[in-house]
């Protein structure tokens, strides 16, 4: 999945490294172990998840057109603590995936 380079500042990539992993908790506190890449191609960076991605796709029964929301927490001990979670459009509103889990 390809999401917007401005969200490239959540995963700080390691110097000379195109890839960050990562760990992020769904609505219902299960990991997803995921990766973010950034294709070295082209004009401009284009970020990509991989890792558990296909899984979580999987398990959720994404369709096209469904939305997945990634947000990221900074505790004040600088840890990072990313959240992930899967919305689906029905009757005008969105709801969430992991309800129907």
């Amino acid at each position: 999945m390809e999401f917007p380079a401005r969200s490239l500042s959540a995963f700080p990539l390691p110097d000379g490294q195109n890839s960050v992993q990562f760990v992020a908790f769904d609505m219902n506190e299960q990991q997803w172990s995921l990766k973010v890449s950034i294709r070295n191609e082209g004009r401009y960076s284009k970020p990509w998840l991989r890792g558990e991605w296909g899984d979580y796709v999987h398990q959720k029964g994404l369709q096209k057109g469904d939305k997945v929301i990634l947000t990221m927490d900074e505790e004040e001990s600088g840890e990072r603590i990313y959240r992930i979670r899967a919305e689906r459009k029905m009757f005008g509103f969105w709801y969430s995936i992991d309800d129907q889990q």
